[in-house]
């Protein structure tokens, strides 16, 4: 089934304002909210709020909404048992509505709270064991664990939900596709790149999918697109830069160490051009539908549509009202979703 998601970026706006978004989100009817999870903002003009807080406000004010973190780490900065208990909290507050998204990390974050950054095959290694021990205390079971990485003694969640929490892991490059298709429930990428890019890393999420024993085309495909519901071409142009400035920057993925300052610095260097092909910037709603197309089309079945802002609620409602009717009703998005799921 097609899911259209909103995302919630903590560094854009305050805790209480966001939330107040997310409200609106499920009454203009996105299916889903998929929130970031950083302790520092891209730049300095962000904020950065406890996305555990926030996730626990949001399921206490809203009923049927899914929601989702986009993206925790838990390696670094959480220890894993952590995050299981958070999860599995959050999993009772909004019931059959959570899912956790996994992955890496940045140096943004990771390294900035801790002063630790491990290499990337590091963190991925412990990425695969925190996951192994995140699903042992999900069982309710009392659970020691001896890893190279992490240990516990007699570890019990006593507040588990009754059903089971997807995770989905965040994979941004075709080379870590495997790792998400064979350790995950489903796959988080990023818009923007070119569809060969696409089609590598959805083939090699089905490949790690099957090596573990799972049919790959029940597993969902996550994917966050930038977009701009205006006219205003250069205006979206300058948000874009001006909130997400670490979204044009690789390096912040990279042993390199970014602070906001650093990576608002290279925002300002981001070129109009980058900009555009990575943003659907348009009035027009048939554009943001053909947006959605190409990436359907391409397997993804859960699109998280992600504007700079800064008139969220007029983006989630003009959306709700133009855009997702549209996306729901388009026969051909109905019949490349249907194809994929082999119904």
């Amino acid at each position: 089934m097609l899911q259209l998601g909103w995302k919630a970026g903590t560094e854009q706006y305050p805790p209480a304002e966001l939330a107040e978004y997310a409200v609106a989100a499920e009454k203009a009817g996105f299916d889903s909210i998929d929130a970031s999870d950083h302790f520092h903002p891209w730049s300095e003009q962000g904020q950065a709020c406890f996305v555990w807080s926030w996730l626990g406000v949001v399921a206490a004010r809203t009923g049927k909404i899914a929601l989702g973190t986009g993206i925790t780490c838990p390696i670094i900065r959480y220890h894993p048992a952590v995050i299981a208990q958070a999860a599995a909290t959050m999993a009772c507050l909004a019931p059959g509505r959570f899912y956790l998204g996994l992955g890496t990390g940045e140096a943004l974050n990771e390294y900035a709270s801790t002063a630790r950054w491990p290499g990337y095959n590091g963190r991925r290694e412990q990425l695969a064991e925190a996951i192994e021990l995140i699903r042992a205390l999900w069982t309710g079971e009392k659970t020691t664990h001896e890893g190279v990485h992490y240990q516990t003694r007699q570890a019990k969640l006593y507040t588990r939900p009754q059903e089971s929490i997807p995770i989905y892991i965040s994979s941004l490059v075709p080379d870590s596709a495997h790792f998400a298709g064979k350790h995950g429930d489903g796959l988080i990428t990023v818009g923007g790149d070119e569809p060969d890019t696409y089609r590598q890393i959805i083939e090699n999420f089905e490949a790690g999918a099957r090596e573990a024993g799972k049919d790959p085309a029940r597993m969902p495909r996550m994917i966050e697109i930038g977009v701009a519901y205006t006219q205003d071409e250069q205006k979206a142009i300058e948000l874009r830069k001006a909130y997400w400035a670490g979204t044009f920057v690789p390096a912040l993925f990279t042993e390199r160490i970014y602070t906001p300052k650093m990576s608002e610095d290279n925002g300002k260097i981001v070129g109009a051009d980058a900009v555009k092909q990575s943003v659907c910037i348009s009035a027009d709603p048939e554009e943001h539908v053909k947006l959605a197309e190409k990436y359907i089309t391409l397997g993804f079945d859960h699109l998280i549509f992600h504007s700079a802002g800064p008139d969220q609620k007029a983006f989630i409602e003009g959306y709700g009202r133009d855009v997702l009717p549209r996306l729901r009703n388009s026969p051909q998005l109905k019949a490349a979703t249907t194809k994929r799921r082999g119904h």
